[in-house]
């Protein structure tokens, strides 16, 4: 007995496809089952300028492999030394869709962010001028605040105090969390939407402390509490079109993960539509997906729906994910949610 899920092509609002031989190995991944998907600039230098966006896009195209069809998303990196005016160029050829904000040494390559938030409000204004979004990591990095509670206090202390003093800068607060985070965009009425993770929605902070540390379900802003997991649900399968997908599949090769010092970020392009499906349907909820993964992130994004198609397949028989996508860097293995899932792409 088989069951069919018909969506519009989803698109990934926030996705790492590194560099390289990195990038070349998991560009298909994402390709097979999105149209596009908002492309993070933490590179190492980072993607500053509008030329540089467009020399990544031009790398990111190459790589992409013959017959799949997909369109890369280019964002800036948000520096204190970012040009306006460039970046007004880069958004009005229509290249770049977004700039990202990094709190200097909140995650993986983000040395380059912003210590000092006065420096970047020239910034800001010229993208609520023009419409150009600020995605943010949403994260304060002081040493006295507790990792579990960087997410809300970057709420209060830049978030807020950011949107009040640049009406019309339009924000999406990325991969989100918390409760705190859901339930300050609830509370908001415009120019505000956030991400959600694929294995946010799947992990809390026990799966990667008990029984021994797994690495590979470590991801920053890491996983919290089970009650914010279960906001997340809420959230992500309301069809609220203020919540869409941005899976913020992060590949590290295995020996970054397995160390001293293991990197942060969990790789789930292969799997999430399927994970995703099977969330919404254990939320009762999968008339929604299609809004959370197809609709809702366009709509914000002020892009038109991708033309295309993708169907879902729930088997008796649980799905076979690969366990690892090989590089020539080496191996990157692929998020497990720890049980079966019957759902796949046809």
């Amino acid at each position: 007995m088989t069951q069919t899920l018909t969506l519009t092509r989803p698109d990934d609002w926030h996705l790492h496809l590194r560099d390289g031989a990195m990038l070349k190995a998991v560009l298909p991944e994402t390709a097979r089952d999105f149209g596009r998907a908002i492309i993070m600039p933490n590179l190492v230098p980072p993607v500053v300028t509008g030329a540089q966006a467009a020399a990544y896009r031009d790398r990111i195209l190459a790589a992409l492999p013959e017959g799949m069809a997909f369109e890369p998303l280019m964002t800036l990196y948000l520096t204190e030394d970012t040009d306006p005016e460039d970046v007004a160029a880069a958004h009005a050829s229509g290249l770049v869709k977004a700039v990202k904000l990094y709190p200097a040494g909140a995650t993986t390559n983000s040395s380059s962010g912003v210590s000092n938030f006065d420096k970047v409000r020239p910034v800001l204004e010229k993208m609520a001028e023009i419409g150009l979004p600020l995605c943010t990591h949403g994260e304060v990095t002081d040493h006295d605040i507790d990792i579990f509670d960087r997410e809300a206090v970057f709420i209060d202390r830049v978030l807020d105090p950011i949107r009040r003093a640049t009406p019309g800068l339009r924000v999406v607060m990325e991969h989100i969390t918390t409760k705190n985070a859901a339930d300050y965009v609830a509370s908001q009425e415009q120019d505000l939407g956030a991400t959600i993770t694929t294995h946010h929605l799947i992990i809390n902070r026990n799966h990667i402390l008990v029984g021994g540390i797994k690495p590979h379900y470590y991801c920053l802003p890491v996983a919290k509490r089970e009650e914010h997991r279960l906001a997340l649900r809420t959230a992500a399968t309301s069809g609220d079109a203020r919540y869409f997908l941005g899976t913020d599949s992060a590949p590290h090769v295995d020996a970054a993960k397995e160390s001293g010092c293991g990197c942060a970020g969990c790789f789930t392009a292969t799997n999430t539509i399927p994970l995703l499906a099977h969330v919404f349907e254990e939320d009762g909820k999968l008339e929604n997906l299609e809004k959370f993964a197809s609709q809702n992130g366009p709509a914000f994004y002020q892009l038109p729906e991708n033309p295309g198609q993708i169907t879902l397949v729930k088997s008796e028989a649980a799905t076979q994910f690969p366990t690892k996508i090989a590089s020539d860097d080496g191996p990157v293995t692929l998020f497990d949610p720890g049980y079966p899932i019957y759902w796949s792409v046809a």
